[in-house]
């Protein structure tokens, strides 16, 4: 729907774009509202909390803001912003209403009744993905469409166009140009002498003007009322079942890497000597950073995080099999370890040699001009022996590549069983997550004591 502006300015737009499974909604806001509370520029005001998830950046052009906000059953103040607003939202299992006035403030001062007259509640269904945009000084108030109940209004994620635009107070403005604003400074409450009017009028809903929108069914037919029962039924258990659930999330960054599993290891790697005769198993995983993710940093450099990422920041999958392998092992007296078969001899204290003077290593090789290190780890068990060829090279095109290339031999019958058994599993998902883990914890590391020694030197 679209709503004319009274006042010639900006008009209120609400759009449907989809309804979720029965009782979705409250789900997704009770699931939105948990991890909002989380975030550090969360703000509990005016009804509204709300997160400021993206700034502005002022230096580059933009003067866009982002926002997630939510509002419960009993609706928030009615209220206006100086600027546009436009946000994509899920309403609640009971439904929405949304309540706008596009009266200005001229318009009002000259007659409170105004902002009756411009009054205008849009319906959204139970459930429902909508979006809705309006020009800046439009007054609007958003409240479940059974105020008092248990189901929540609408959860959103609102984007400021121009936090700058409007007319500002002084304090407001110096907290838009520092970029430390947040929803409820933006925001101005309706006047007392309006709500009053506003009180009376919503004592008689019928006479506001109203539009209700719906996606399958006429809004006030038969069927819409029984589909909106049940959704608000299905609401309240599912928001339950929510409730249970970790507010956490997880983000995996390649850096611009990307691995490639591959069957034959390099022709001149130093896994080529190790392991002579049959060969039970055989992979090489290659990882290609971005061109600036390692840039001016020594290969030998790399390699010296890289080692300790394997052991610092295991894959917690690999870990899960690893501790699920060792139970299963353990009664046949095979070694255990809590690392990924590929570096789980960094762990031991017996190797012959160590690089960087703290990574044991079987072998260890460096190019006459620096641009290419690898190191071999490995360990023999009773049912095989495993050899793994770490390498990082500087490429043709300066880009950093790392390898990870593993050979096994096995020595009995059970030892050609578990490697039947491990084998897609160890190729597809152990040696690329293991590669990617340590590389990206080298990165980090390495980033970490760039910026120390910047400080340093700054102090």
């Amino acid at each position: 729907m679209r709503l004319p502006s009274y006042c010639s300015g900006l008009p209120v737009e609400v759009t449907l774009i989809a309804q979720f499974a029965s009782g979705q909604g409250d789900a997704v806001i009770g699931d939105a509202l948990r991890r909002q509370r989380a975030h550090p520029a969360f703000v509990d005001a005016l009804d509204e909390p709300s997160a400021r998830i993206g700034g502005m950046d002022l230096a580059r052009g933009d003067p866009s803001s982002l926002y997630t906000f939510g509002v419960g059953g009993n609706g928030h103040p009615f209220h206006r912003h100086a600027g546009s607003r436009m946000f994509t939202a899920v309403s609640g299992s009971a439904g929405a209403h949304l309540r706008f006035s596009t009266a200005s403030q001229a318009q009002i001062e000259a007659d409170p009744r105004a902002f009756l007259d411009a009054l205008h509640v849009v319906e959204v269904p139970p459930d429902c993905l909508f979006s809705v945009r309006f020009g800046g000084g439009t007054w609007h108030q958003f409240i479940a469409a059974r105020p008092g109940g248990t189901h929540p209004a609408l959860f959103a994620m609102s984007c400021h166009p121009d936090e700058t635009a409007g007319a500002l107070d002084a304090a407001t403005q110096a907290r838009v140009l520092g970029n430390t604003a947040d929803i409820p400074a933006l925001t101005e409450v309706l006047p007392s002498s309006v709500q009053v009017l506003l009180d009376d009028a919503l004592r008689e809903p019928a006479s506001i003007a109203t539009t209700a929108l719906s996606l399958h069914v006429p809004p006030a037919s038969f069927a819409a009322r029984c589909c909106n029962a049940a959704r608000g039924a299905m609401g309240r258990l599912r928001a339950a079942g929510a409730q249970r659930r970790e507010a956490a999330g997880f983000c995996a960054d390649t850096r611009g890497g990307h691995a490639l599993i591959t069957g034959a290891v390099d022709v001149d790697s130093l896994l080529q000597a190790q392991l002579p005769g049959p060969i039970a198993h055989e992979d090489q995983v290659v990882l290609q950073t971005g061109p600036a993710a390692f840039a001016g940093i020594a290969p030998a450099d790399v390699m010296d995080h890289l080692l300790a990422g394997f052991v610092e920041n295991p894959p917690d999958g690999v870990s899960r099999l690893m501790a699920l392998r060792n139970v299963l092992v353990r009664p046949a007296g095979l070694r255990t370890s809590p690392l990924g078969c590929p570096a789980s001899s960094l762990l031991s204290v017996e190797a012959p040699l160590k690089f960087a003077g703290r990574h044991p290593v079987l072998v260890e090789r460096r190019s006459s001009d620096g641009r290419r290190v690898e190191v071999v780890l490995g360990a023999d068990d009773r049912h095989l022996m495993f050899r793994t060829c770490i390498g990082v090279r500087i490429g043709a095109d300066d880009r950093l590549v790392c390898t990870m290339a593993t050979r096994v031999r096995t020595r009995n019958l059970f030892g050609r069983v578990y490697m039947a058994a491990i084998s897609g599993v160890h190729r597809r998902y152990i040696a690329p997550a293991m590669l990617r883990h340590a590389v990206d914890h080298a990165m980090e590391s390495l980033q970490r004591n760039a910026n120390t020694r910047h400080a340093s030197r700054s102090l």
